[in-house]
């Protein structure tokens, strides 16, 4: 597998990680630059997430792969259902302090790395026959996925300067990313 081949891999396996950085700029409780060290770490954590599935899948060789591909999809749906439809009904109901709008917990930046990157496991499978690639290749995915990542996060915050109800458009966004997450999963 060639260079260009893992560069567009880890592009295509970033999107979904940008999408959700999108959101996480959109629901900011700033709409500035200003809370910086929050995106690096979403940033650092999807993108070691994106790195160390394909590692996991690569090592984990067949059996479980099998048993990912069936059900990534579902899980990412159920998590990313989950925290769209919270989102939805958090949108709805008036906040005692504007800084609830994104959640920067730990666990809740974890439930977004699994949910994003539980589809990636995957791909551990294509580096079998190229066992020598891996290392840079995840090294790759990881870094591409954590520039998409903050990238996202600064275009969210970008347009949510524009006083929409963000947390509604996020909480659909999420909820359609794991829709689309689902049915390629299980369709293709």
């Amino acid at each position: 597998m060639g260079i260009l081949s893992i560069i567009i891999l880890a592009v295509g396996l970033a999107m979904d990680c940008c999408a959700v950085s999108v959101v996480q700029g959109l629901t900011s409780d700033t709409h500035d630059l200003s809370n910086r060290p929050r995106p690096l770490l979403m940033a650092l954590i999807f993108g070691i997430f994106h790195a160390g599935m394909p590692v996991i899948g690569f090592y984990a060789g067949s059996l479980f792969t099998e048993f990912m591909q069936r059900y990534a999809p579902w899980i990412a749906l159920v998590i990313l259902g989950f925290l769209g439809a919270k989102m939805i009904w958090e949108s709805y109901h008036e906040h005692e302090d504007a800084a609830q709008k994104a959640s920067w917990s730990l666990t809740h930046l974890l439930m977004l790395a699994v949910a994003t990157s539980v589809d990636v496991l995957a791909t551990g499978i294509l580096f079998i026959p190229y066992p020598g690639q891996l290392w840079w290749s995840v090294l790759t995915i990881g870094g591409i996925t954590a520039l998409f990542s903050f990238g996202g996060y600064l275009l969210g915050v970008f347009v949510g300067r524009l006083k929409i109800n963000m947390e509604l458009v996020g909480g659909l966004v999420l909820i359609g990313l794991g829709i689309k997450i689902c049915i390629e999963g299980v369709c293709l």
